[in-house]
């Protein structure tokens, strides 16, 4: 029985095929006579013998390795099963999809700025995309040490270059410290190009770089969103009496004597000078036109038919 076991078929397959697996690598003593090949949607398969490629399969569909698979090989073409022999070779399946991962910072980068002598600490999150592009360069790097590779294992070497990246293009293209945001399409962009050199040797290319969001210490986000507030008011006197009124008209401000009674006051005094300014404007124009006025501009007493105040004395026209 032991004699004929070695002439049982084989299947030659990505049997626990993984989303997150880049490739996984078939491997066995040798491929039988009637062994077949299985290709699956989204995979490649390579052949490989003493670590060279032999030939790459890229239609899913299920093969006779025999008459289907060997004449298509390089050094392989020619070869014929024997009765109690088979041919050993390496078989890798590629995942041909596009993976993406989420990166972050484990902790703040510290960025050169002329406002904060020890630099910004900021973090920033994102996704990364990528794919596997050169099936040579693939197993001359990593394939040919390993059974499989995972996106873990490449989001973990991104992680290892990515705090550089960032502190130099933020530097860059960071115009407005405060404001990264703004900016972030420029700065991913240079992330991506430096990042996608330095997986190009390894047989993978990065097919997109996103920003998510930039984070600055709590202190310093508070002190963007008063100054972002700030700029929203505009008036800033209009702005507090709007606030005076609403807290009094929400109940937020009360205590008879007290703050409500303070900010009676303060509202009363506004009115009134409200009320003295448009006077004295109003007075000012009769004046330049030649008219008396209604009201006294020195004391406010209405005027009557005289040129004077019949109160204070003041000249009218």
């Amino acid at each position: 029985m032991g004699l004929f076991s070695r002439q049982f078929a084989n299947v030659v397959e990505w049997k626990e095929f993984r989303d997150d697996m880049i490739f996984y690598k078939w491997s066995n003593e040798e491929i039988k006579k009637g062994s077949r090949l299985i290709i699956r949607p989204g995979q490649d398969a390579i052949f490989m013998f003493n670590g060279k490629i032999e030939g790459i399969f890229k239609d899913e569909g299920d093969y006779d390795i025999e008459s289907q698979i060997i004449p298509f090989l390089s050094t392989l073409k020619g070869f014929k099963f024997g009765f109690n022999s088979g041919m050993r070779a390496e078989v890798l399946f590629v995942n041909t999809k596009e993976f993406m991962t989420k990166w972050g910072t484990q902790n703040a980068i510290n960025i050169p700025t002329p406002s904060l002598p020890g630099g910004m600490p900021i973090r920033a999150n994102g996704t990364v995309t990528f794919k596997v592009s050169d099936y040579v360069k693939l197993i001359d790097k990593i394939a040919g040490v390993r059974q499989s590779y995972l996106v873990e294992d490449v989001r973990l070497r991104i992680r290892a270059v990515l705090d550089q990246l960032l502190m130099k293009w933020i530097s860059k293209e960071g115009k407005d410290m405060f404001n990264l945001q703004a900016n972030s399409f420029d700065i991913a962009e240079g992330i991506k190009t430096d990042l996608g050199m330095n997986l190009f040797d390894s047989g993978l290319s990065v097919t997109g770089f996103n920003i998510m969001s930039f984070n600055y210490p709590e202190e310093i986000q508070k002190m963007i969103n008063k100054n972002a507030s700030h700029s929203m008011v505009g008036d800033l006197g209009r702005y507090q009496q709007v606030e005076m009124t609403d807290g009094i008209a929400s109940g937020k401000v009360k205590g008879g004597g007290t703050a409500a009674d303070m900010a009676g006051m303060m509202m009363g005094m506004n009115v009134a000078n409200q009320m003295m300014q448009n006077m004295n404007q109003a007075s000012a124009a009769n004046q330049q036109e030649g008219k008396k006025p209604n009201f006294c501009p020195n004391c406010g007493q209405k005027t009557g038919e005289t040129n004077f105040c019949p109160n204070c004395g003041q000249k009218l026209v």
